[in-house]
């Protein structure tokens, strides 16, 4: 390796690892004295390229043991956006999204309230299945109202954008804004079972509830997120006072 090796190239290599399969969720990280040896570095960017993994979730301090690569995580909204910024595109490397279902639905109790709606007003609803490297990762269903369907009729199509929010607020002239993201836990309907590939009689999953608002305050999406129990929820948020 050549010395000029920095963290961020360290943090990279091993990020590719754990993404392609070489090291898989468990494993045991290299020591830093290694890490050290192998990249021709000092034992301080050996650490900062390991607290950059921990910082984006891929890897967890395991008492007694080291640094271990963590168990599959649900990515953060706001990582996904700042993704699609850098690079066109809110997928991660190894992901796939395919879409089950468009189409017309009555606005439940859960999302009408989120969108600002009665129960009851027809909705759209984008249902899709995202796996990494094959593997199926969390169930996702988006839910939009009128005013973003009328300027994205894109979405009233089966095919996979990729980046439904950024086309919508980009035609509706108003950036994200914020996203609450709610966290609860229960049982999976035979549906969810069967996409997710979840074999048991009675299965926990995850749902996160995602109410993604534009710098207008207009509610661009409502996405409802089922993801099998042992998914770790994971997201980091700068403490940083705002300038």
């Amino acid at each position: 390796m050549a010395k000029n090796t920095g963290y961020s190239e360290i943090a990279e290599h091993f990020r590719r690892q754990i993404r392609d399969g070489t090291l898989r969720p468990g494993d045991t990280m290299p020591s830093y004295t290694k890490v050290s040896e192998q990249f021709n570095v000092a034992h301080t960017t050996a650490h900062r390229a390991f607290r950059q993994l921990k910082m984006e979730g891929l890897t967890l301090s395991k008492p007694g043991v080291g640094t271990v690569v963590a168990a599959p995580a649900s990515t953060a909204i706001s990582t996904r956006v700042a993704l699609h910024a850098a690079t066109g595109s809110a997928m991660e490397s190894g992901e796939q999204s395919r879409i089950l279902e468009v189409g017309t639905v009555g606005a439940d109790a859960l999302v009408a309230p989120r969108l600002e709606v009665e129960p009851g007003t027809p909705v759209q609803v984008r249902r899709r299945l995202v796996s990494r490297d094959g593997a199926p990762v969390h169930l996702s269903s988006s839910y939009y109202p009128a005013y973003v369907i009328a300027v994205t009729p894109e979405l009233r199509e089966p095919v996979s954008t990729g980046a439904s929010r950024e086309l919508a607020a980009s035609r509706l002239g108003s950036a994200q804004a914020e996203v609450l993201e709610e966290v609860t836990s229960r049982h999976a309907t035979a549906a969810e079972k069967d996409a997710l590939g979840l074999t048991a009689g009675e299965v926990v999953v995850t749902q996160v509830v995602r109410t993604v608002v534009l710098e207008d305050s207009r509610v661009v999406e409502v996405a409802v997120k089922v993801a099998e129990g042992s998914t770790i929820l994971r997201w980091t948020t700068s403490l940083r006072p705002q300038e």
